[in-house]
């Protein structure tokens, strides 16, 4: 029988972006999407996959609290300098106190508003990104 109680809740979770906390996440996810060829042989009806690598995208909310990604990106893309960027998650398991936690490097943010807002709504920034290393630092068991 599940335990319903270790189910993991995005409550739990937390993101740090160079380091420094982003407090006001709202949601995180980075996908890595394997890069296969289909391979087709005489004499065989089935269809087989070679693995050629991988490639990783995400992208990440957050409320509208301050400038900080904002202004960084915002740099980048007018100097054509992208800075180094690393995002660190973790989703604790509150009732075991594990955690599991990825460090994902390579970022680069592909897109960023401007400028966005709309009357009596709370304001939130997406950044849609991608990716060229991961590494898991901790898993729950």
């Amino acid at each position: 029988m599940v335990d319903v109680n270790r189910i993991l809740k995005g409550k739990d979770g937390e993101m740090w972006f160079n380091g420094q906390l982003l407090a006001s996440l709202k949601k995180i996810e980075a996908k890595v999407k394997g890069d296969f060829e289909d391979i087709n042989l005489c004499g065989d009806p089935s269809t087989h996959s070679v693995y050629n690598g991988w490639s990783g995208e995400g992208s990440f909310i957050c409320l509208k609290i301050d400038s900080t990604v904002w202004k960084l990106v915002a740099e980048a893309y007018k100097t054509g300098v992208m800075p180094p960027i690393k995002i660190i998650t973790r989703l604790t398991d509150k009732s075991t106190g594990q955690s599991e936690r990825a460090a994902i490097e390579g970022i680069t943010i592909t897109e960023f508003a401007l400028a966005s807002f709309e009357a009596k709504k709370m304001l939130e920034e997406e950044y849609p990104f991608k990716f060229s290393d991961y590494e898991i630092l901790e898993s729950i068991a």
